[in-house]
């Protein structure tokens, strides 16, 4: 597999391209449980294949490159990519798993995404794991997938690389006090630990989908509710957790800053912290997040790299 840090992209293949649109790389008709329960009895489908269920199930959208760095990190001897891809595939033509693409004019997206299937969920929940997929999870939209994945690969790089990484939630719930609301960072959350104290990050992920601007708007008032009200304890939660705005690319952090300064919206309780998807696939990410500090002479903001050593290997 190749590194991170080798990967030469310039655009994030998590950024929305303009027209794209998801379509659908799995299987048609129709798979019984019995024909199921025969492959797991001959040892086609065995424990490997229910831990990658475990991850799609934990994620809900996913990259075969994300499971295996997942399965690595986890111990899991999976041998290689292709070895995975096979399996991969085996869940697919059984209609455990499905699969899919992005499309735009400009052909075809470079990477599947799985989730789960109806069959995945029978088998999940025969092991006394929870699962609350449904059909309809499978038809969000492109620009939330994305920002899944974009989460997923932001949450991999922590755990990766960061001495620190204690552990992961995918999709933490944040309670909006004031406004009744029970929200979820896009982007989830880790938990660091050094000598003996530790620190949560939350990662809200922010694609130019279309409206995004007044989408960041609305979703940065409830996280303007959560940090106003916090107290020990809240949504999980022993200190207050530091946000990171994770944008598509560099340009975005300004647009994303830009949005924010125009339309007022500040947590004066915390610093806000902004990173790209690419920035994840540096060696170490102790010089991967940027603030935006005023310029004395010039009375403008501009972007700051933040060396952070909590981060780093």
């Amino acid at each position: 597999m190749v590194e991170d840090n080798q990967i030469k992209a310039v655009v994030s293949p998590f950024a929305i391209r303009e027209g794209e649109i998801k379509t659908f790389d799995g299987k048609d008709g129709y798979v019984s449980m019995n024909q199921i329960i025969h492959k797991i009895n001959i040892g086609h489908i065995g424990d490997i294949h229910f831990k990658i269920l475990e991850l799609v199930n934990e994620f809900e959208f996913i990259t075969s490159r994300q499971i295996f760095q997942l399965l690595q990190w986890k111990g899991m001897d999976i041998k290689s990519q292709d070895k995975l891809n096979n399996k991969l595939d085996q869940l697919v033509k059984t209609k455990i798993l499905t699969r899919y693409y992005f499309s735009s004019e400009d052909g075809k997206g470079i990477y599947r995404i799985y989730c789960l299937e109806k069959m995945g969920k029978y088998l999940l929940n025969s092991r006394g794991i929870e699962c609350k997929w449904q059909p309809t999870d499978n038809t969000k939209p492109v620009a939330m997938i994305k920002k899944r994945l974009a989460g997923n690969q932001t949450l991999i790089a922590y755990l990766r690389k960061v001495k620190a990484f204690e552990s992961y939630v995918p999709k933490p719930a944040i309670t909006a006090k004031q406004a009744g609301k029970v929200f979820k960072a896009t982007g989830g959350s880790v938990k660091l630990v050094k000598n003996g104290k530790s620190i949560d990050f939350l990662f809200e992920v922010i694609r130019r989908e279309e409206d995004w601007q007044k989408k960041l708007v609305d979703k940065m008032k409830l996280y303007q509710d959560f940090y106003a009200n916090f107290q020990v304890g809240d949504s999980a939660f022993m200190s207050m957790p530091q946000l990171i705005l994770v944008c598509e690319d560099e340009k975005h952090m300004a647009e994303v800053f830009k949005t924010l300064v125009i339309q007022q919206i500040d947590i004066p309780q915390i610093n806000i912290y902004y990173t790209t998807d690419l920035r994840q696939n540096e060696e170490t990410l102790e010089n991967t997040l940027v603030e935006f500090v005023m310029d004395e002479e010039t009375k403008k903001y501009k972007m700051k790299d933040v060396a952070v050593k909590l981060l780093g290997i």
